[in-house]
């Protein structure tokens, strides 16, 4: 199975200067934990997630003053749609993050999640269970 089956292809894309506020509105409201920051400036890309927001609530900062820019992962590990989910899952596990911007040609066509990764590989273990039910009935 390849991160192009996985991947959810609703990205959120905001700015450096959205409040962590603002992003936690647009992700919630989405049901995502992840959103790119694309950086006109810069012409980068970066991630922020739910525990970026997290993090800095619970340093205490204010989310109404506290910018994407300031939380921003920019050091990021970008997949394929034709990677594996095993590829994948291997990216996220030597990183420690759980979510992967995924690229094709010209930018971001998905993101790919630890959950979106069980997801499919819990229904392809129940589909092999039926299968092989089947067989043995048969």
């Amino acid at each position: 199975m390849l991160v192009r089956d996985a991947m959810s292809t609703v990205v959120l894309t905001i700015g450096p200067a959205h409040t962590l506020r603002q992003a936690a509105r647009l992700m919630s409201a989405r049901r995502i934990g992840a959103a790119v920051v694309l950086d006109p400036d810069t012409s980068g890309l970066g991630i922020l997630t739910e525990r970026d927001i997290l993090n800095s609530v619970g340093a205490g900062q204010d989310p109404d003053r506290e910018t994407a820019h300031a939380h921003t992962t920019t050091d990021v590990v970008f997949a394929a749609p034709e990677w594996t989910l095993d590829e994948a899952a291997a990216a996220m596990s030597r990183g420690g993050f759980r979510h992967l911007i995924v690229l094709d040609g010209h930018g971001p066509v998905g993101v790919v999640s630890v959950r979106d990764i069980i997801r499919c590989w819990v229904r392809a273990r129940a589909r092999g269970s039926r299968e092989d039910a089947g067989v043995l009935a048969g």
